[in-house]
C-alpha cells in the first residue's frame, strides 16, 4: 500500500532531485528512511499521569505504541535518578512515515498559530533535520477537552542525503515550508 506522498516521491520527486543534483542512478539519490517523534515529559517524575497522557497522545499522532525513554544519568538538581521514565518516543517507516509527513504539511503546520514556516537551518550536518512544536494539540486527532496539559513534541526526519542541501532540497521537494529571508514560508 502505498500512500499519496509515495507516489509523488516516486513519479515527481525522484526525477526532480536527479536533475537538479546531476545524477543518473537513482539509488544514489536522497530518500526518506525514518520520522521520530520524541516527546520529553519532565513532569512524569511528580505525576505519573502526564506520562500516560504523553503515551496516548503520542499513540495517536504517530498511529504506533511508542517506546518509554528513561534518564541515562542521574541529576540531582531535576531530582532526577537514572531509570526514571521521563518521556517516550516513536519511529515511522514506510507507508506510516509518508502518511505522517503529508498530515503535518497539509494539516498540522498550517495550524500552528502565528506559522511563517519551519527554519532552514535545523540540519545536522549529514542531511538529517529536526522540527519542535511547543503545542501537540495542533493534531486535529486529538480532543483537547481529553488532553487539557500543554505538550511539545520533537520531529526528526532522517534522510540518506550526504549534506544539509541535498537533505534541504529533498524536503522542499516534499512541500516542507521553509522560511524566507524576509520571514514567509515558501
Amino acid at each position: 500500500m502505498s500512500t499519496r506522498l509515495q507516489k509523488q516521491y516516486d513519479e515527481q520527486i525522484l526525477p526532480s532531485l536527479a536533475d537538479k543534483l546531476g545524477r543518473v542512478n537513482k539509488l544514489s539519490l536522497p530518500r526518506l528512511t525514518k520520522i521520530v517523534i520524541n516527546m520529553g515529559v519532565g513532569s512524569a517524575l511528580q505525576d505519573k499521569k502526564n506520562l500516560e497522557d504523553a503515551v496516548q497522545a503520542l499513540t495517536l499522532i504517530g498511529g504506533q505504541k511508542p517506546v518509554t525513554t528513561v534518564a541515562r544519568k542521574s541529576i540531582a538538581n531535576f531530582r532526577l535518578r537514572e531509570g526514571n521514565k521521563i518521556g517516550c518516543k516513536v519511529t515511522l517507516r514506510g507507508a506510516r512515515m509518508y502518511e505522517f509527513m503529508d498530515r503535518l504539511l497539509t494539516l498540522v503546520l498550517p495550524r500552528v498559530r502565528d506559522f511563517r514556516g519551519v527554519s532552514p537551518k535545523a540540519f545536522d550536518g549529514r542531511g538529517n533535520y529536526s522540527l519542535g512544536l511547543t503545542e501537540y494539540l495542533v493534531f486535529p486527532e486529538l480532543n483537547p477537552d481529553k488532553f487539557t496539559r500543554s505538550q511539545g513534541l520533537n520531529i526528526a526526519f532522517v534522510t540518506t542525503a550526504c549534506n544539509d542541501d541535498e537533505g534541504r532540497e529533498l524536503l522542499r521537494q516534499f512541500g516542507m515550508p521553509f522560511r524566507q529571508a524576509g520571514g514567509e514560508a515558501n
